[in-house]
């Protein structure tokens, strides 16, 4: 079994809550710049291979600084993060906006920037071509219907409201290709969050055979083929992380089986991961300040699902611990929980845990990805700090806590904080 640790001994996170008060999430430059060396290094076999980076995992800029630096691109879905991976240094074809039910003014400062337009609709075309936006390089959504595979987070193919039928891709290329757009794309994201090596070996083998049948049937060149995303982490000490560079050899084989034979052996190639990058290397660091007993045994924190959606939205597990106690028995059962009205703030239900007193540090593990991003300020809760432990041992704030003054900043109205 995994042991889950951070990467600071107790005391220096002691200082840390010293210096800075709870709650605050911590992330691990080192393990970030480390881990998504590792992805790369077992597609190092394609010399046109880019991760680009999910920003909507974390969209802090000081964390997209440091994938810019180590060779990602952004993969972004929204104007305010268009805006983010600009501001950073992401130019060109390093962003791709990849967004569904777009705006125009979203698909405007796409095409303003020069951006890959990942077009999730065949209705949008149109559209781009009247406003006069047609991109240099364009991509398209593939949904392929029931495939057998899924899950609860992004949901069943079938089911999901992303992406194009077959025969509207076929349509969409043919489109482009009357449009005279000489770069086109094939992008797909049909599983989240998995650990099952096979479920992305299928994937790449259905994305490689759309791009041959294309080639055979249509006599249109795919340029670019963007795997999604999906690899999951190792949320459970139990879990096995997924082997990248087994990954990598698989898609290998595959690039080559497929793709080789019709003459597409320089496809372009890519995977947009957020989670599997920064996940692992964050943590939700908060403190004990209420002990309640009913039915249940609860153990209040001073922090609440406004910093941690996930197991309150879907059930999501981050493994816990408590700061100096390792070595002691888990022979007390409680519900971690939040203050936030809603009954779902809870961060563990019926864990063993060892025994917690008011002042203990608890560590929600693996909160690097979609932690503070899916934050909120229902109950008037206000976001935490975050944090990043650098690569020399430092530690510098990336974001400061939420104020009153931020609460209320968009409220012109008399007597409120300013």
């Amino acid at each position: 079994m995994m042991k889950k640790s951070i990467p600071l001994s107790e005391a220096a996170l002691c200082e840390l809550v010293q210096e800075y008060g709870t709650p605050f999430h911590l992330y691990d430059e080192k393990g970030i710049r480390e881990n998504v060396r590792q992805l790369q290094a077992a597609f190092s076999w394609h010399p046109r291979f880019r991760e680009y980076y999910a920003v909507k995992a974390n969209p802090n800029p000081y964390l997209m600084e440091i994938l810019r630096e180590e060779g990602c691109g952004a993969d972004c879905s929204s104007l305010p993060e268009l805006v983010l991976a600009h501001a950073v240094g992401f130019r060109d074809d390093e962003i791709i906006f990849s967004s569904n039910n777009t705006a125009p003014a979203e698909y405007e400062r796409a095409y303003q920037d020069n951006t890959i337009i990942n077009v999730d609709d065949i209705s949008h075309l149109p559209d781009l071509k009247e406003r006069d936006w047609l991109p240099e390089k364009i991509c398209f959504r593939y949904n392929p219907g029931a495939i057998g595979y899924g899950n609860d987070i992004i949901g069943h193919p079938e089911e999901a409201k992303y992406g194009m039928t077959k025969e509207q891709i076929f349509a969409a290329v043919r489109w482009a290709k009357k449009q005279n757009i000489q770069w086109i794309g094939l992008h797909t994201m049909i599983v989240s969050n998995t650990l099952d090596i096979e479920e992305l070996a299928q994937t790449a083998k259905m994305m490689f055979t759309l791009a041959a049948e294309i080639c055979h049937e249509e006599g249109i060149r795919i340029d670019f083929i963007d795997l999604g995303g999906g690899i999951g982490i190792a949320y459970r000490p139990d879990e096995i992380p997924l082997d990248y560079q087994d990954y990598g050899n698989r898609v290998r084989k595959l690039y080559g089986e497929i793709l080789a034979p019709c003459g597409l052996q320089d496809v372009a190639l890519a995977l947009e991961c957020g989670r599997a990058i920064t996940g692992p290397y964050g943590w939700l660091v908060t403190s004990a300040i209420h002990y309640k007993h009913t039915y249940r045994n609860y153990i209040g924190v001073d922090t609440s699902m406004a910093d941690l959606m996930r197991p309150g939205m879907y059930g999501a597990y981050h493994h816990l611990t408590v700061l100096g106690k390792d070595d002691v028995p888990c022979d007390h059962i409680y519900d971690v929980v939040g203050s936030l009205c809603e009954n779902n703030d809870k961060f563990a239900v019926q864990r063993p845990l060892p025994e917690i007193v008011m002042g203990d540090i608890l560590i929600l593990h693996d909160t690097g990805a979609h932690g503070y991003a899916m934050g909120f300020n229902y109950n008037g809760k206000l976001r935490a700090r975050e944090l990043l432990l650098k690569s020399n041992g430092q530690v510098q704030q990336i974001r400061r806590p939420e104020t009153l003054r931020d609460y209320f900043a968009t409220l012109d109205y008399p007597d409120l904080p300013r």
